[in-house]
């Protein structure tokens, strides 16, 4: 698995013009999930996610986490995440995983967050053609690679 962690003011996914996911201070996680990825890999990425001290405190150094601040998140499956582009300028998504094994992944990552912070975890629409709005605070921007197997 790999992700993109930011830490926004806000950040909202619409599809069709209709919000299907918007929150406030906190994180937009985008989740990409390759081939050999389990359930194992999104418990990791959860906690990995949840355990990330990219907060101020109160001497304005990150030493904060999301769960520390009680901020929002917000997970968007982006499969992009695993393009490989070592070959021409077209990128090829072969390092990304089928539709049917990367959307319960993506949500095992999304339900492991609501486990860990106690409370929703807002998402985007899987396979649906996506508007992502974000405030990025800092700016913040953390990329998660899951273990090594």
């Amino acid at each position: 698995m790999r992700a993109v962690v930011q830490r926004v003011t806000s950040a909202s996914v619409t599809v069709g013009g209709e919000a299907v996911g918007t929150i406030g201070a906190g994180l937009l996680v985008f989740v990409g999930v390759g081939p050999a990825d389990d359930p194992a890999a999104a418990a990791w990425l959860a906690g990995k996610v949840a355990r990330l001290r990219i907060f101020p405190d109160h001497e304005g150094r990150m030493h904060r986490s999301v769960v520390d601040v009680r901020g929002d998140v917000l997970v968007v499956s982006q499969f992009t995440l695993l393009a490989d582009t070592a070959s021409g300028n077209r990128p090829a998504f072969t390092g990304a995983a089928s539709p049917e094994v990367a959307e319960p992944l993506v949500e095992a990552v999304a339900v492991g967050l609501e486990a860990l912070l106690q409370r929703p975890v807002a998402r985007g629409r899987f396979r649906a053609d996506m508007q992502v709005a974000l405030v990025n605070d800092g700016p913040v921007t953390i990329l998660l690679d899951g273990p090594r197997k």
